[in-house]
């Protein structure tokens, strides 16, 4: 599912116009990342918990030439979390479904 279809999937469901419901889903995404790159924590109830974590610094190779060791600095990356009742539901897939 891109943006775009959970746009229209929006509009279609509660009557609000597509360039309505796009700029209030831009307006969502647009803070959830705002406050990600603040360092702040977001937590959505029954979905999840999108949260910052630091990496440590590691060694890595270069797979076409495994001699040279290339240092991989300390860096900040996005975890997502799924919620209680989203792990739930996803647990119940079949995942023959998904091959």
């Amino acid at each position: 599912m891109t943006k775009r279809d959970l746009v229209v999937k929006i509009a279609k469901e509660t009557g609000i116009i597509q360039s309505d419901v796009a700029a209030i889903v831009q307006m969502t995404l647009d803070n959830i990342a705002q406050e990600l790159v603040e360092g702040r924590d977001i937590e959505l109830r029954n979905f999840g918990v999108f949260e910052i974590k630091i990496r440590k610094s590691r060694k890595g190779r270069n797979p076409r030439d495994t001699r040279n060791e290339v240092i991989i600095p300390e860096r900040a990356v996005v975890k997502f979390r799924a919620g209680k009742e989203l792990k739930e539901a996803v647990e119940k897939l079949n995942p023959a479904d998904f091959r």
